[in-house]
């Protein structure tokens, strides 16, 4: 069984500081877009954020920062905003997959309608490496919203999942997530 919950301890905190170092180093060595801001995984040890991980078995499969939105910057309305989202290398198909049934699961028990992430990617997005993966999470449900400058300045695909309630889902994914803090403006 599959849980997301918050990062509650100093140990699962550093667990996802190393993950997303891992991460992005995997993307460096591939020529991939990573994120500008170098202390991204300096977020993640703030209990402050609020950071959620999901763990198979204890092992940390991904971590994000879910944060409430009451109007995202490049989009009017509320939404759940999955922020520093990163998979742990060589485990992303699946993860991604988990992640969206449950980040659309989750919002619509917030009462949000929409979940939103953001991917760093080069314009034009059909010529950017990263294309494989944008083709693969739209095949999950996810809509491609254009580019632009990203939450930490550097050049995104912004994406957007519309939120649907999942009964079964508790079977698969428990969820001991805390309700998210509101996204900087």
């Amino acid at each position: 069984m599959y849980e997301m919950r918050t990062l509650s301890t100093d140990a699962e905190r550093d667990e996802a500081v190393a993950l997303v170092q891992d991460r992005q180093r995997w993307l460096s060595q591939r020529g991939l877009p990573v994120p500008a801001r170098a202390d991204v995984p300096s977020l993640f040890r703030d209990p402050q954020s609020a950071a959620a991980g999901l763990f198979e078995d204890g092992l940390l499969l991904a971590c994000t920062i879910p944060q409430y939105a009451s109007r995202h910057r490049w989009d009017q309305g509320p939404c759940l905003f999955l922020s520093c989202f990163h998979t742990l290398p060589g485990r992303g198909d699946n993860t991604v997959r988990l992640i969206t049934l449950w980040a659309s699961d989750f919002a619509t028990r917030l009462s949000l309608p929409l979940v939103r992430a953001e991917v760093c990617a080069r314009d034009p997005l059909h010529d950017d490496p990263i294309a494989p993966f944008l083709r693969r999470v739209i095949d999950m449900g996810w809509n491609l919203r254009g580019t632009g400058k990203g939450q930490h300045g550097e050049p995104v695909a912004r994406l957007e999942l519309i939120a649907d309630r999942r009964p079964g889902l508790r079977a698969l994914i428990g969820c001991q997530v805390q309700t998210p803090q509101p996204a900087p403006a």
